[in-house]
């Protein structure tokens, strides 16, 4: 069994979600990551592939300036079913990530259909005006739809019969570095302590009016913040002394910066495009055996909120007041009780139980097939023979 997966994020981009499922897959099968696709000014289209992680093959289309948006269909969909003849993939689990991928792969015949849906794509900045309609088909194909978070899942429960929450989890070893002694990074090394830091996309869901204020109410804290910046101009993000921007970082560093901060944070804006997220970040920041604080993300207060676990704070002032006291000793048993919660949570025992539940979808469909063969062949009732 191989796995074709389609997918809105790059594979060498940020490190989440796909990538920690489909490494591990591709320990023990062939993962086909395909991406969406780059514009060049080339005369032909072609598909450049590339390798991830040990058995996962990273496949770009990459197209002519110009084309009209069937003709992207079109030309996606030829490189594709090239691409599957000259691999002999002909068992295969398809895995989406992106309903839009359905426009140049519905053709196709899997053995199952996966949609692990980690976000509401429709609600971001940019999104397709195609994209609900191309969920709604993709609803009615696939076998098994993963949900990337509680909001998620009680959004998606009522459309598809076969819906698993599985919450965001997290590489616990790697983060679990970060309570040890690190090397200060050269480019962190000279910013004053207390840190309060980040690390993710700094994009249309980063609520840029909270840090502006919060900083400039507090000067004497300095906030760190690690990432691209996506979707939104570098220009418009706040502006200060003790604010520092030090990039994308690999996803092999993050704990060595972790490691060197007082504080870690969540300063998510309130609107659509975070209304169902799940953030990653929260159990690896807990991992790390640092405090959190975060803006109210309803998938952090419940569970994590909730729980005393981070603290919660909705404006400037309350966020300030949050890492204030974020800032003291830790009370008692708190990391403890981290430690307990966090033992539910990897990344193996949640795709172990991914791919139980999509081996059982694939046992069924073949036991139903084997029937209804038998079935015919007996001239059962229902089937109908010539």
């Amino acid at each position: 069994m191989e796995i074709l997966c389609f997918c809105h994020l790059r594979w060498g981009f940020v490190y989440q979600r796909p990538q920690h499922l489909l490494a591990r897959f591709g320990a023990s099968g062939r993962v086909h990551f395909w991406e969406e696709p780059c514009f060049e000014e080339i005369t032909s289209p072609k598909l450049v592939r590339s390798a991830g992680t040990a058995g996962v093959h990273v496949l770009t289309p990459v197209l002519p300036h110009g084309l009209t948006e069937q003709e992207v269909i079109l030309v996606q969909r030829r490189l594709l079913d090239a691409y599957l003849a000259q691999e002999n993939v002909e068992e295969f689990v398809s895995w989406y990530y992106t309903p839009m991928a359905l426009e140049f792969s519905d053709h196709l015949n899997p053995v199952t259909v996966v949609y692990d849906c980690m976000d509401e794509l429709s609600a971001f900045q940019g999104a397709s005006s195609r994209l609900l309609d191309q969920e709604r088909h993709l609803f009615a194909r696939t076998d098994i739809v993963f949900a990337g978070g509680a909001s998620l899942y009680q959004a998606k429960r009522p459309q598809h019969g076969n819906v698993h929450l599985f919450a965001s989890s997290i590489d616990h070893d790697h983060f679990n570095s970060a309570r040890s002694a690190q090397n200060d990074p050269a480019d962190q090394r000279e910013i004053p302590h207390p840190r309060i830091g980040f690390y993710g996309v700094l994009d249309e869901r980063f609520d840029r009016v909270l840090l502006r204020e919060t900083a400039a109410a507090h000067p004497e804290w300095h906030f760190v913040l690690l990432g691209p910046v996506v979707k939104i101009r570098e220009e418009d993000l706040p502006r200060g002394a003790n604010l520092h921007y030090l990039g994308h970082k690999s996803y092999s560093d993050l704990p060595c910066y972790l490691a060197n901060w007082d504080v870690a944070m969540l300063p998510f804006a309130r609107n659509a495009s975070t209304r169902f997220i799940s953030p990653t970040k929260t159990p690896e920041y807990l991992a790390g055996g640092k405090p959190v604080v975060s803006t109210p993300i309803h998938d952090v207060v419940k569970p994590y909120g909730d729980m005393g676990l981070v603290r919660i704070g909705e404006n400037s002032t309350e966020f300030a007041e949050a890492i204030r006291q974020s800032l003291e000793p830790a009370g008692a048993g708190w990391l403890a009780k981290v430690d307990r919660f966090l033992a539910r949570n990897s990344w193996d025992k949640t795709f172990e139980a991914m791919w139980k539940e999509i081996q059982r979808v694939i046992a069924q469909g073949s036991a139903s097939s084997a029937h209804s063969t038998d079935q015919a062949e007996k001239g059962g009732e229902g089937c109908l023979t010539i």
